[in-house]
């Protein structure tokens, strides 16, 4: 079954599900102070979309977050039963599609140092490493990478 993307509720049961599941995992990489993530109530907001991916049943999930000028990416997981089919690329494309539609300038992202398959995607996307941005500290375990949108 091909893999379709829409914009579905944080707060739906396979969203709480997908949130959770990422949480599960950054807690397996990281410490809890050197996550920045946000709970799917926090995800639950206008200015956020919240991105699920299907092939048949839920595979993946992104938020995008309008910063102004600007949307950060939230949340980007794959689940394992996931990984390897290009669900985070679907998930990644869609939501540059749409931040390019609303005339956003750049896609920004906090990512930690030690998830070297999201560093891969976002580098062949087209993704470069920055300082970082809003209300982000320096720190360690984060990496912050940019993509402008427009030339």
């Amino acid at each position: 079954m091909p893999i379709s993307v829409a914009v579905e509720s944080p707060v739906s049961a396979d969203g709480r599900a997908l949130v959770a599941a990422s949480q599960d995992y950054l807690l397996t990489v990281f410490g809890p102070d050197e996550i920045f993530s946000m709970t799917a109530e926090e995800l639950d907001d206008p200015g956020i979309a919240f991105y699920v991916a299907r092939d048949g049943v839920p595979v993946g999930c992104v938020a995008s977050v309008d910063c102004g000028p600007y949307v950060e990416v939230k949340r980007l997981f794959v689940p394992e039963a996931g990984r390897g089919r290009g669900v985070a690329r679907a998930l990644m494309a869609r939501l540059e599609q749409d931040a390019r539609a609303a005339g956003k300038a750049a896609v920004m992202l906090e990512t930690g140092n030690e998830l070297v398959a999201a560093v891969t995607l976002y580098q062949a996307m087209g993704y470069r490493v920055r300082g970082p941005f809003g209300d982000y500290p320096e720190h360690p375990a984060s990496l912050f990478m940019e993509k402008p949108l427009v030339p």
